[in-house]
C-alpha cells in the first residue's frame, strides 16, 4: 500500500454551510461581476449583489409557494444561469436540490424522484414537461410542478414578495456542515443509480481549500473568467459552479456544444472545464482543417515540436536551437490561431472524468495551455486529486487536493478519506457499508503513485479483462489512444475469458465526412457503408497498430469490429458524461462479440453490418 496526504490549508467550520460562501462574496465585492449572460448584443454583467438579490428573490418566492425546510426538490434543466440561481436559493430556503440530467428518460426521472421523495419539481421546456408528464402519474408526492421557459421563475419571485428577510435568514442558517446539501443520482453506468447524499462540508470545506490550491487558476489580472458548458447536473460542473462563488470568478454558460467555438471567441475565458473529448475535437478538426487547406503536413509538424518542446520543458532540458525557432515560426502559423479560436485568453483547462493521454496534454502544453487533469467522483464532490498550476505532471492526475488522503491498495485500488467524501448513499446502507473501508472509500478504480504523490489513473477493478491465457489487461490503456483518432467515435476492448483481445470500435459521424474529403474518398458516405470501407478500415488498423505497439503481444488487439451505428447516451450506451455503459453494451452486442472468436483470421479487422 502507497499513502499520500495533503493537510486541509483552511480549518473546518463545522458550522457553516454553502450559503456562507456567498454571503462571504457579498460582504468581500458587492460590486465584482460574478455572471455574463448572453443575448443578442453580447454578454450582460451580473454583480455579485444582483445575484445574491435574485437568490433571496427567488428564496422567498419558494418559501410563499409551501417549500419547507429540508423539502427536496428536483431540477431539470441545461447548464444555464438559472441553474445555479435556484441552486444557491434552494440552499437559502432551507431545502436540497435533486439535479437530474436533462437528457434523462421518462424512467429515469421516474425513479430519481420518487426515491428521493421530491415533493416538487422545476423543469426547463416543453419536452423536459413532456418527459416527466409521462410519469407524473407515479410520482404522488409532487406537488407544484414548474417551467422555467414559461416564465413561472418570475412567477414564484412574484408570491414571495411579502416573506421578511428574517425569515430568509433564518432558514438559510439551519444546515450546518454534517447537513445534507444535495443528493445526486450516478449517471448508472452499472445497475440502478444510488443517490449520493453530499453535505454542505463536502462542497463548503472542498471549495475553500480548492481555491488556496488553485490560485493561479481562479485569479488573473483582468479577472479570471470561465464558460462553462458540460452538464451542471453532474457534479464536476456543480463543484466548479459553487467554487467559482465563492472565489469571485466570472461564469457564463453556453450548454450548445455548436455554439460553443463563437461564445468562446465573444466571452474569452481565462480558463475551461471540461471533458477529454472535447479537447480531442479541438485537436482533431484542427489537423483535419489544415489537411482540407493543404497544410496537413505543416500540422503535423507543428503537433510533432509542439510535443517535443513541451516534453523538453518539462523535463527542465535546454531548448536546442533550432527547436526554438521552429517553435516561434509554428507558434505564428498554427498555435496562435488555435489560441485565438478558444477565445485568446485560456491559460488553463481543468480536464476530468477520463484520462486524457500525455500527447494531448503536451501539444496543448505548447499552445500555452497548461491542462490540469483531476480524479474524483461523485461520491468525493468530484476533486480527490488535480495536478496543480505550480506542481504539474502530464499523464498524472496530480497529487491529493489540500484536506484530502488518498492510497492505493496492494491490489491497485484507490481510496479516498478527507473533506470531499460523501456522507452515504440515500436510504441504501447495504451499498454504503460495502463502498467503506475503515472509513476509506473504495473507489473501483485502479491506479500508482510515483514518488512525489502524482497519481496515474490506469483502470477499473471491475474492468480489467483477464484473458482466457490469464492475462491482465486494463482496457482504458488501449481505449484512450485509439479514440484519439478523428475518424473514431468510440472504442470498447473485450475478450474476458476470450483467447485474445478484441474491440468494438465506432465512427465519429461528425468528422466521418470531413477525414473522406480529405482522403479523396466518398464525403457523402454514411456510416453504414463506412465501417465495411476498405480506405476507413485500414485507418483504423493503423489507430489499433499504433496502441497495440505500447503494450505487450498478449495485451495487444488482435480482431476488431466495427459497428455501423453511433453509440449515444439516447441509445442508452453512453452515460450524461459520455462515459461507456460497458455492460450494457457488451449485453446489447453480444452477437458482434461472439464473432470475433469464431472463423477469421486473428490479424484481420472486420466490419458487420446490421
Amino acid at each position: 500500500m502507497k499513502q499520500f496526504d495533503v493537510p486541509a490549508v483552511v480549518p473546518a467550520d463545522p458550522e457553516a454551510n454553502v450559503t456562507d460562501l456567498l454571503v462571504n462574496r457579498l460582504e468581500a465585492t458587492p460590486n465584482l461581476v460574478l455572471f455574463s449572460l448572453p443575448s443578442a448584443s453580447g454578454w450582460v454583467p451580473v454583480t455579485v449583489a444582483e445575484f445574491h438579490g435574485q437568490v433571496i428573490a427567488l428564496a422567498k418566492g419558494l418559501v410563499a409557494s409551501g417549500i419547507e425546510p429540508g423539502d427536496k426538490i428536483g431540477l431539470v434543466c441545461k447548464t444555464r444561469y438559472e441553474w445555479t440561481l435556484i441552486d444557491f436559493a434552494t440552499w437559502f430556503a432551507g431545502a436540497v436540490l435533486v439535479p437530474v440530467y436533462d437528457t434523462s428518460s421518462p424512467s429515469q426521472v421516474q425513479w430519481n424522484l420518487s426515491d428521493s421523495g421530491a415533493t416538487s419539481v422545476i423543469l426547463e421546456t416543453a419536452e423536459h414537461f413532456a418527459r416527466f408528464d409521462e410519469v407524473h402519474a407515479d410520482l404522488p408526492d409532487i406537488g407544484q410542478v414548474w417551467q422555467i421557459d414559461l416564465g413561472d421563475l418570475d412567477k414564484i419571485v412574484a408570491a414571495g414578495v411579502s416573506v421578511p428577510d428574517a425569515e430568509i435568514e433564518r432558514r438559510r442558517n439551519l444546515a450546518v456542515g454534517a447537513d445534507m446539501a444535495t443528493l445526486i443520482y450516478t449517471s448508472g453506468s452499472t445497475g440502478k443509480p444510488k443517490g449520493c447524499v453530499l453535505t454542505h462540508a463536502n462542497f463548503l470545506e472542498t471549495s475553500r481549500n480548492s481555491a488556496v490550491a488553485l490560485k493561479e487558476v481562479l485569479t488573473h489580472p483582468e479577472g479570471a473568467s470561465t464558460l462553462l458548458f458540460i452538464t451542471t447536473a453532474h457534479v464536476f460542473a456543480r463543484f466548479i459552479s459553487v467554487l467559482c462563488v465563492h472565489a469571485g470568478v466570472r461564469v457564463g454558460h453556453q450548454p450548445d456544444t455548436r455554439q460553443l467555438l463563437p461564445s468562446l471567441g465573444s466571452f474569452k475565458p481565462t480558463f475551461l472545464l471540461a471533458v477529454p473529448r472535447v479537447f480531442e475535437k479541438v485537436y482533431n478538426s484542427a489537423g483535419q482543417k489544415a489537411e482540407a487547406g493543404g497544410k496537413g503536413k505543416i500540422f503535423k509538424a507543428a503537433v510533432a515540436t509542439a510535443v517535443a518542446h513541451s516534453k523538453a520543458v518539462q523535463a527542465g532540458e535546454q531548448i536546442p536551437l533550432g527547436m526554438k525557432i521552429k517553435f516561434a515560426l509554428f507558434d505564428r502559423l498554427v498555435y496562435s490561431k488555435l489560441r485565438a479560436a478558444m477565445g485568446g485568453n485560456v491559460v488553463y483547462a481543468v480536464s476530468g472524468s477520463a484520462p486524457l493521454g500525455a500527447h494531448l496534454g503536451h501539444f496543448f502544453h505548447s499552445l500555452g495551455i497548461v491542462i490540469l487533469e483531476g480524479y474524483g467522483l461523485t461520491e468525493t464532490t468530484a476533486p480527490a486529486t488535480v495536478s496543480l498550476a505550480t506542481r504539474a505532471k502530464i499523464g498524472t492526475v496530480g497529487p491529493p487536493l489540500p484536506g484530502v488522503s488518498v492510497r492505493v491498495m496492494d491490489d491497485g485500488e484507490i481510496q479516498v478519506k478527507g473533506v470531499n467524501v460523501f456522507k452515504e448513499y440515500w436510504k441504501n446502507p447495504t451499498a454504503t457499508a460495502e463502498t467503506f473501508e475503515d472509513g476509506w472509500l473504495k473507489t473501483g478504480d485502479i491506479g500508482a503513485f510515483d514518488d512525489d504523490g502524482f497519481l496515474s489513473i490506469t483502470g477499473r477493478k471491475k474492468e480489467i479483462i483477464v484473458t482466457a491465457g490469464g492475462k491482465n489487461v486494463a482496457p482504458a490503456a488501449l481505449e484512450d489512444p485509439i479514440r484519439s483518432n478523428p475518424l473514431i467515435g468510440q472504442v470498447i476492448v473485450v475478450g474476458d475469458q476470450k483467447p485474445f483481445i478484441g474491440a468494438l470500435i465506432t465512427l465519429d459521424p461528425d468528422m466521418l465526412p470531413v477525414w473522406l474529403n480529405n482522403n479523396n474518398a466518398d464525403a457523402g458516405m454514411s456510416v453504414q457503408e463506412a465501417a465495411v470501407d476498405p480506405t476507413v478500415l485500414a485507418e483504423i488498423q493503423r489507430a489499433v497498430d499504433r496502441a497495440n505497439d505500447t503494450v505487450s503481444r498478449a495485451e495487444s488487439i488482435r480482431k476488431f469490429v466495427v459497428l455501423p451505428l453511433e453509440l449515444t447516451e439516447e441509445s442508452g450506451h453512453l452515460t450524461p458524461k459520455m462515459s461507456i455503459k460497458r455492460n450494457i453494451i457488451l449485453r446489447d452486442f453480444a452477437v458482434e462479440i461472439d464473432s470475433l472468436y469464431a472463423g477469421a483470421p486473428i490479424t484481420e479487422g472486420f466490419s458487420i453490418r446490421d
